[in-house]
């Protein structure tokens, strides 16, 4: 049963958060990034490395993951690649069981990896639409399962489901409703895993990012600047490394008091 905090808890709480600036440190901490071979993951990645996290990321592509790792050593950056299909139960299992005695624990997870179909419903087959939620939803679940297992026996942890916009409107030209659907899925999963697991000090948050230029959103093309760009508030895309900073946030101590929130990052683009 959760308590409200006394006097002794409140002083315990001053005591061990980090002063200002040094509350967003990750120094220490162990990081898990699905996806995290190219794009938003690969920025995130980046990013918790920098904040001095140990990461390791996990995608399916044995070349572009080592393509990945020799980047981040360019800057200074050392990071640890698992190649896995996310989708296999088995071979995820094992993946997020090879990290962990890896980096020596687990203590943030990063579910990134996800995929989109554009097609009408009226064209989407039942395997594209299973494909899709078998990657944003269901990998998300088993990924999440597993490591709050190692973070329940172990003084807990934060874990950051990536969902976008898409779970909070429906986007245009484009259709993409197996993609918007899985998404707002996505964003329930994190309130209701938040609110199952808030007893054990696991943090589940979620980032709902709008138009950003990885290879899953063709954000340059002209023909749709109109509907993608122009309605924006701030009348332009984000870049990946815009998007990392409040992974950062929500992995550190800086956020200790948030969990099952669903942070908008869209430039404005659900203002009006």
């Amino acid at each position: 049963m959760i308590r409200a905090p006394d006097a002794s808890d409140r002083a315990f709480i001053l005591r061990v958060m980090k002063p200002g600036i040094q509350a967003f440190s990750l120094a220490g901490r162990r990081a898990l990034v699905t996806g995290g071979s190219r794009g938003l993951g690969a920025a995130f990645a980046r990013a918790l490395g920098q904040a001095g996290a140990d990461v390791a990321i996990l995608a399916r592509d044995p070349a572009a993951n080592a393509a990945a790792v020799a980047a981040l050593a360019g800057d200074g950056i050392r990071v640890h690649a698992v190649s896995a299909d996310l989708t296999r139960g088995v071979e995820l299992e094992q993946a997020v069981g090879s990290v962990i005695d890896h980096l020596g624990g687990l203590d943030v997870l990063v579910n990134n990896a996800g995929t989109v179909i554009h097609k009408s419903a009226l064209e989407t087959s039942d395997d594209e639409w299973a494909a899709v939620f078998d990657l944003n939803v269901k990998a998300v679940w088993g990924a999440s399962v597993m490591a709050a297992r190692h973070m329940i026996d172990h003084g807990g942890g934060s874990i950051i489901n990536i969902g976008s916009m898409s779970g909070l409107i429906v986007n245009r030209p484009q259709h993409q409703a197996s993609y918007n659907a899985s998404k707002a899925a996505v964003h329930h999963l994190t309130k209701s895993l938040a609110a199952e697991w808030a007893p054990y000090g696991i943090r589940v948050n979620a980032v709902a990012p709008g138009y950003v230029k990885t290879e899953l959103a063709p954000v340059d093309r002209p023909e749709l600047r109109r509907m993608w760009i122009e309605d924006a508030a701030q009348q332009r895309y984000a870049l990946p490394e815009e998007i990392a900073p409040t992974v950062v946030y929500l992995a550190s101590d800086a956020s200790s008091f948030m969990t099952g929130s669903i942070i908008l990052i869209d430039g404005g683009y659900t203002i009006y």
